[in-house]
């Protein structure tokens, strides 16, 4: 079982950036793949980065070169941060993990087991 929890959520203008960040609860942290999503209001939740134990990354094509994921096995965190926010992605930005830490390429929600409450990240124009 992990247990996830999101905080860096905020106001931020166009155009800034903002980091947002993921504590994970667990002694196998390692071993999982940790994703970030987003849920903007009305819309679906759509996959945005994630990033598996070797540090391998993958992005959604809409953040590619604008965002960067990455995590720390010693501290059980993995980190979003975000440049050149756009306004149309006002969203809840949510942590997820699973296991087979090992492989890469997991994009869709129900590839993952656990998820967090969410953070609320507001770009203003």
């Amino acid at each position: 079982q992990v247990q996830l929890v999101e905080s860096g959520g905020g106001l931020v203008q166009a155009g800034g950036s903002l980091r947002v960040s993921c504590a994970a609860s667990g002694r196998t942290f390692s071993s999982y793949v940790m994703g970030w999503f987003r849920q903007a209001p009305g819309k679906e939740r759509e996959f945005v980065a994630a990033i598996n134990w070797s540090e391998s990354t993958w992005y959604a094509d809409s953040v590619k070169g604008r965002f960067t994921i990455s995590r720390n096995n010693a501290k059980n965190t993995v980190n979003l941060k975000m440049n050149i926010l756009k306004p149309e992605k006002t969203a809840v930005y949510y942590c997820e993990a699973r296991g087979g830490g090992y492989y890469s390429g997991f994009t869709l929600g129900r590839d993952y087991d656990y998820w967090g409450q969410g953070t609320q990240v507001t770009v203003s124009q």
